[in-house]
């Protein structure tokens, strides 16, 4: 089965019960909202680390900070990955010239 697309419930090996199949139906929908908040993160991430200009790269970390930290309260990712993450690109912006 392609876990990458959204599949039908009746794919599933599951118990035939309307409860066991809505549960699917929002786990399924939960999955791909957390997946595409998380994909956000690394990317906004991702951009603030090949930053070279530390005026750009000041004026980006607050808008990750908080999305790390929106992420990490709603157990999105964890909270210590995201101080480690914040901590990192801290570090970062301080080391650019």
């Amino acid at each position: 089965m392609d876990y990458k697309k959204k599949t039908n419930i009746r794919d599933y090996k599951m118990a035939n019960h309307k409860s066991a199949l809505k549960r699917i139906r929002q786990t399924e929908k939960r999955r791909l909202h957390n997946r595409y908040y998380a994909k956000s993160m690394r990317t906004a991430v991702r951009k603030l680390r090949a930053t070279t200009d530390k005026a750009e790269a000041i004026a980006m970390f607050p808008k990750v900070q908080k999305a790390l930290d929106k992420l990490a309260k709603n157990n999105i990712i964890h909270p210590n990955k995201a101080a480690n993450l914040k901590s990192k690109l801290a570090a970062h912006i301080k080391k650019l010239g």
